[in-house]
């Protein structure tokens, strides 16, 4: 019994000993000389001096650091619940279709997931130009004149953000189908039975049994949205990237535009804590209300 237990451990060790090296080698190490880079005013490479909590003391007094934050998270509340809600709604309709009927209409949602965020942006950038872009025509009915969407701050993150849940909403829409599809039809006819209608149907048996993806299509949103970077640097190319300055957008400036590599691995280990916080709390919350 001892050698085959020792035997199994042995296994167990040898199969997970690769991930861990890589894991240390890729995550772990590089996580832990942010941390330490942060306490010193080294540049983006080199050496530096070490100079302890100062540069958190100049990032809380940092109104370009507070302007990121804000924009960060009013980016996280125009994509995350919206995005959710709209690949859920599109998943329940896609599900519903039979065949190749449900494979084209899917393959169209999901195929902008699949396009690099630089064809993306050339898209919208296209969809949204003043002279031709066909999305000014609405723009023009609503405003009564064309608007450069792009270059006002008061338009640019929530057209960013719509352009981010178009460009992202196919893979949310995969796991709510796969959800779907695990609930039963033998449920819907006895709720159809009981003349339950279709909203009660979705609020005592569709909504219910999804929660578990709900969560888990919430905290990788979550996650993701914290980290905006690729849409924002490229659709302010051209304008004043402060209005709409977000945190990674930040600490690529200062790091690597600046050469302030320890006041940018600062506002890193700000966002890494952000990220882990507000992803734990949110998993809590939705854990909690999902054993209810």
């Amino acid at each position: 019994m001892i050698k085959n237990r020792t035997a199994e451990v042995t296994a167990a060790l040898i199969l997970v000993a690769p991930f861990v090296l890589i894991y240390a080698v890729l995550f772990i190490y590089p996580t832990i000389q942010m941390v330490a880079m942060s306490f010193t005013n080294a540049p983006l490479i080199g050496e530096g001096e070490w100079i302890g909590l100062k540069n958190y003391t100049k990032m809380f007094a940092d109104r370009r650091f507070q302007t990121s934050v804000i924009n960060t998270f009013y980016f996280v509340l125009l994509t995350v619940v919206p995005n959710t809600l709209i690949g859920l709604g599109i998943a329940m309709m896609v599900n519903r279709l039979k065949g190749w009927q449900q494979s084209i209409i899917l393959a169209l949602f999901f195929l902008p997931y699949i396009l690099p965020v630089s064809v993306v942006f050339r898209i919208w950038n296209w969809m949204f130009d003043m002279q031709f872009g066909v999305m000014q025509f609405p723009i023009e009915f609503l405003f009564g004149q064309r608007v450069p969407v792009f270059r006002t701050p008061a338009l640019f993150l929530p057209a960013v953000a719509f352009v981010t849940i178009w460009w992202t909403c196919g893979f949310n829409i995969l796991l709510f189908l796969a959800g779907l599809r695990s609930i039963s039809p033998e449920m819907y006819e006895a709720a159809s039975l009981d003349n339950a209608g279709r909203w009660k149907q979705f609020t005592r048996i569709t909504w219910p049994l999804i929660w578990p993806v709900t969560a888990l299509v919430l905290t990788i949103q979550l996650i993701l949205q914290l980290k905006i970077f690729d849409q924002v640097y490229l659709f302010v190319q051209g304008g004043r990237a402060d209005p709409s300055m977000v945190m990674v957008q930040y600490i690529y400036t200062t790091a690597f535009q600046k050469s302030q590599g320890g006041y940018g691995a600062t506002i890193a280990v700000a966002l890494f804590v952000i990220i882990i916080a507000m992803s734990v709390l949110q998993f809590t919350v939705l854990r909690a209300r999902g054993e209810k």
